[in-house]
């Protein structure tokens, strides 16, 4: 069933469809677009010749305003995630100074510090590579140094300066574990619980209260603190893979927007990284919650990590990472594994600070942030594919 309830094909779908699109095209497109496109719809009275002449020139185009706006909101997200991606780095990564919450991560997989080295490695090249296309394009690049403000993590390890995200506190989405092992899409209206509650919950230690120096970190955690770092721990894996699933999202959605080729290029390539990130991270997430991990619970906070396996259901089994396939384009197509969403709505720029914004990540930022990062996605999310 299509949102208005109709089979696909049905006059009354059209309509409102036409009427949709026509509201759509007129609050997003504006005047001066129009009268581009109205232009280029002239070029039907242009010999086939010519326009095939043409053709090889449309290849390189330079960038438009709408493929700069795309750009720019990408290098901000791509700053922002490089700082959260950073102070884990400083405390859990290969060369982590903080043994505890590092061997806390090794009980969930003995590679995720190489990973979140690896992970905070392509982040900081994204966001240098793609301001400094910018620049090399005559736009201008991308800061956020001016809101800096944030407190980080005391604990052994973490770098003691300001910084742009907030680690301390977060509500860790997992409705993805859910929805990439349904059949359903989001883009259809599909709606997922969580797979794991994970609210006001800190993802790296906040200080050497949480782990003491050379504390222990067996499996299963025996002592209340070796509980609290273990949680934590785990938390931090949900947490990777719920950020990286977004990337795959906005990276998808927009790069339907762009113009130029080689802006396509870009954003189709660096997108690419964004899902094997993810994919990677779910598969660590899940040894989180199967045997002998499950059952561990943070003593300050109540987080509890059930045993999502123990259902033998493809829903929640841990080791069903692979995209299942759902919903795509049309309900009378075949179901195909895909990422999901793709549509702005819900993976457009607007869409990715709404929610990130929803899980704490810029606790304690101030007005002036929210500003400029809205206007950055609401400009990209206008960005219009020309022809």
């Amino acid at each position: 069933m299509t949102e208005h309830g109709l089979r696909p094909g049905t006059s009354s779908e059209v309509s409102a469809q036409e009427q949709e699109l026509e509201a759509l095209w007129q609050r997003v497109v504006g005047r001066r677009s129009f009268l581009k496109q109205a232009a280029i719809a002239g070029a039907t009275a242009v010999p086939l010749s010519a326009l095939a002449a043409s053709s090889a020139s449309a290849s390189s185009t330079a960038p438009t305003a709408g493929d700069i706006a795309i750009l720019r909101f990408l290098a901000a997200a791509e700053i922002l995630e490089t700082d959260l991606w950073e102070q884990y780095n400083e405390l859990g990564g290969l060369d982590g100074g903080n043994p505890a919450y590092v061997a806390a991560l090794e009980n969930i997989d003995s590679d995720a510090p190489a990973y979140i080295s690896g992970n905070t490695r392509d982040e900081r090249s994204h966001a240098k590579f793609i301001n400094a296309y910018l620049v090399s394009k005559g736009a201008q690049p991308v800061s956020l140094e001016r809101f800096r403000t944030l407190e980080g993590s005391q604990a052994t390890g973490a770098h003691k300066r300001r910084r742009l995200t907030n680690l301390l506190a977060n509500n860790v989405d997992t409705s993805w574990y859910l929805r990439y092992r349904s059949m359903a899409n989001p883009d259809f209206g599909a709606m997922f619980g969580q797979a794991v509650t994970i609210n006001n919950q800190p993802v790296i230690p906040l200080n050497d209260t949480d782990t003491p120096p050379n504390t222990p970190t067996p499996v299963p955690p025996a002592t209340p603190t070796e509980s609290r770092i273990q949680a934590i721990a785990n938390s931090a894996a949900f947490h990777f893979a719920m950020i990286e699933q977004g990337g795959s999202s906005l990276y998808t959605t927009l790069s339907l927007q762009v113009t130029s080729l080689e802006v396509l290029r870009i954003v189709v390539s660096i997108g690419g990284t964004e899902v094997d990130h993810f994919g990677v991270w779910q598969d660590v997430a899940a040894n989180a919650v199967e045997p002998p991990l499950s059952g561990v619970t943070d003593p300050e906070t109540g987080t509890f990590f059930p045993n999502l396996d123990a259902s033998g259901l493809n829903s929640t089994r841990a080791n069903n990472i692979f995209p299942q396939p759902c919903e795509f384009i049309a309900p009378t197509l075949p179901d195909c594994s895909v990422i999901r969403p793709t549509l702005s709505a819900n993976g457009g720029a607007v869409a990715a600070v709404k929610f990130l914004t929803s899980t704490g990540l810029f606790t304690g930022q101030s007005s002036g942030f929210f500003a400029a990062v809205t206007a950055l996605a609401q400009a990209a999310d206008a960005a219009v594919r020309g022809v």
